[in-house]
């Protein structure tokens, strides 16, 4: 099982969704119990996906936690329990404009990127992961030189500087007066580094990246959403 200091002193955890909670079969059988009670006898569980929020609200529904959302990756937050309003973060229109210039610089590459973009409003995402080093250099020598190109294994990311997970995870901790150094984080992606950074202690449930590994406090011994699972149970002390 992976070892978590300081087992009971910790103020949150938060998981990423994608790779981590859920992959393509779905949850994991055990998930929404294992989550309900880690959430009522523990702490409160959130989620922190590159997701939009209309994505993630059901999946928080499903799974029944107190705690909040933070969704495309940092851009938007919110955190309805404690009954504060929607936050975005961000403007994805000129994220929206460079992926449109790919398109014109790589044979096949769809603009119009994943069905989810319909909501998405601080980003820009695009399904050929298996071309993103080429979209990454394309970008450092354009005029959108500016923007963050960043892989989730499941989609690119095109943002503005700045935006990421732990942008948004500091404003929803903000808010509720919750100090990052007493926060946990699971996450599997290179988009989960910055939210690594912020925490007191990080977990990572793949060893896909190497610098998601390196920047991870703990790895644990399952991977994807069965190590997820383990970090629930350590968390209740089975």
């Amino acid at each position: 099982m992976v070892d978590v200091p300081n087992l009971g002193e910790w103020d949150m955890v938060v998981f990423d969704v994608d790779g981590t909670l859920l992959d393509r079969d779905g949850f994991h059988d055990e998930l929404v119990s294992l989550a309900k009670r880690v959430d009522r006898d523990v702490m409160p569980v959130s989620l922190a996906s590159g997701r939009t929020l209309p994505n993630v609200t059901p999946i928080m529904q499903a799974i029944g936690t107190s705690g909040f959302i933070v969704a495309e990756n940092g851009g938007m937050v919110w955190d309805s329990i404690q009954g504060h309003g929607i936050r975005s973060l961000s403007d994805g229109s000129r994220a929206r404009e460079a992926a449109e210039w790919l398109a014109t610089k790589i044979e096949g590459l769809d603009p119009r990127g994943i069905e989810s973009n319909r909501w998405r409003e601080t980003e820009w995402c695009l399904s050929n992961t298996g071309s993103f080093e080429e979209m990454k250099g394309l970008i450092a020598d354009s005029e959108w030189s500016d923007l963050e190109v960043v892989s989730t294994g499941f989609a690119v990311h095109i943002a503005n500087p700045g935006l990421d997970k732990s942008l948004g995870l500091s404003i929803a901790m903000e808010q509720r007066g919750i100090d990052p150094k007493r926060v946990i984080a699971c996450g599997d992606a290179p988009n989960d580094i910055p939210m690594f950074d912020l925490v007191g202690f990080s977990v990572a449930v793949s060893d896909l990246y190497p610098e998601v590994v390196a920047s991870a406090d703990a790895i644990t011994e399952e991977r994807g959403k069965s190590g997820s699972i383990e970090l629930l149970k350590t968390l209740l002390g089975q």
